[in-house]
């Protein structure tokens, strides 16, 4: 598998994705959190202290070379908002509600965080715009990602043929046992032949696929080159944060983009 260590941090990157851009998915080795954060939380709503979450986030920056002054992050609220990163973001001000950026600036680095939920990314090489989307089932069933691309044919006239797409580690479909109400967002927003597809019901639990759901979506929204890791959150929680897993109290793995 395409992992890389720097010291004690391990990150993820995808085989397929640029050239022309750095970005990473870090597992949660090599940081300075203690448990049930340990060790790489970079996370600041999960109970962990802000001085330990900060010093995370520059350890892992400085790992692909990236200054923690080119951040850009938003408040994640399972939407289908798009936010525009013109500037980096210090981390005093207030954060956005989005769950997409998007920039076509070298020099910030759209960062987001995850434990459960699926990290998307996005480049095309050919108007050099990069973005990141987080889906979760609420995401998926909203098309978070659809959106995302539609907001980068609208705002920076990208072709979706040419956007490069990579769906990052997230609950597989073997561990992700949804109830009736998200089984009936699932029917709503798929038609019954990919719904067929995405969810597998049996006596005991019924479970939904969102790395085939998202891919469905891109697919659906002209996107033909995607990269799926594969990894399961649920399944390496010594690698991943996974908050079903560790019953919420765990941590956030880091995802990061930026253009060269």
């Amino acid at each position: 598998m395409p992992f890389a260590s720097h010291g004690k941090i391990r990150f993820f990157q995808f085989e397929n994705l640029g050239p022309g851009i750095t970005h990473a998915i870090f597992t949660r080795h090599g940081g300075v959190s203690p448990e049930p954060w340990a060790a790489l939380n970079m996370g600041s709503m999960v109970g962990d202290e802000l001085q330990r979450v900060h010093e995370n986030r520059r350890m892992a920056l400085q790992t692909l070379e990236l200054e923690v002054n080119s951040v850009f992050d938003v408040w994640q609220v399972h939407g289908i908002e798009v936010a525009i990163a013109e500037t980096p973001l210090p981390p005093e001000k207030v954060h956005t509600q989005a769950d997409i950026i998007l920039t076509d600036i070298p020099g910030i680095t759209l960062m987001m965080r995850f434990a459960d939920c699926v990290p998307i990314m996005l480049h095309d090489p050919v108007k050099k715009v990069i973005g990141i989307a987080h889906a979760g089932w609420m995401g998926t069933v909203r098309g978070t990602i659809r959106f995302a691309v539609e907001a980068m044919q609208n705002r920076y006239g990208s072709t979706p043929a040419d956007i490069q797409a990579a769906i990052g580690p997230s609950i597989g479909p073997d561990h992700y046992v949804v109830g009736p109400d998200v089984i009936n967002e699932v029917k709503k927003a798929f038609t019954a032949a990919d719904t067929s597809r995405l969810l597998t019901p049996s006596a005991e639990s019924n479970k939904f696929d969102l790395w085939a759901a998202n891919h469905l979506l891109l697919e659906h929204a002209g996107v033909r080159k995607i990269e799926v890791a594969g990894i399961c959150t649920a399944c390496h929680t010594g690698d991943w944060y996974s908050h079903r897993a560790e019953k919420g109290r765990t941590g956030r793995f880091g995802a990061v983009i930026a253009l060269e």
